[in-house]
Parts: C-alpha cells; structure tokens; sequence
C-alpha cells in the first residue's frame, strides 16, 4: 500500500444516544470523547442517533406517524379516478 494514501482505521465506541446502547467497531472516525470499555481499555466515543437496538426494523416496533392526516390528504391530492366501466 502506498504511504499516506488510506485514511487511519480507529478501534472506537459506538453509543446510540436514544437507548444507550453501546458497541465495539472499527472506523475511519475519530473522537475528543473517551469511554472506558469492558476490557478496562479506553477508546474513543462516537455518538450516533439510532443502532440496530433502537432501529424499528430490528426491534419490530415499526409503526407509522400520520400526523393531521397528511398520509389520507396525499392520496386524495394524488390518487387516480378510477376508471368507469362501459
């Protein structure tokens, strides 16, 4: 490989901010931010907003947010007369 031409991968902490949830990875992300991990090792903090622990296609929770209808008002706006049989 050629000096200086890949970025530096970087053993890290993952942290979703939304479950607590943390998890060992690798990464070209760096971090100020240090965590102690379950080795007693430290590593750098990386916070991200959603992991596959508060994902809702891996915890089965999905659900839909219509709010004032804008799913029913869409298809009224955008939905195709039928067509009349003759």
């Amino acid at each position: 490989m050629k000096e200086s031409l890949h970025p530096k991968v970087n053993t890290v902490v993952f942290k979703d901010m939304s479950c607590d949830f943390m998890f060992i990875g690798t990464t070209t992300l760096s971090s100020k931010e240090t965590v102690k991990w379950t080795d007693g090792k430290d590593y750098p903090l990386v916070k991200v907003e959603i992991s596959s622990a508060s994902h809702p296609f891996y915890t089965g929770k999905q659900r839909v947010m219509d709010t004032e209808g804008r799913i029913d008002r869409f298809n009224k706006r955008y939905s195709k007369p039928a067509p009349t049989a003759k």
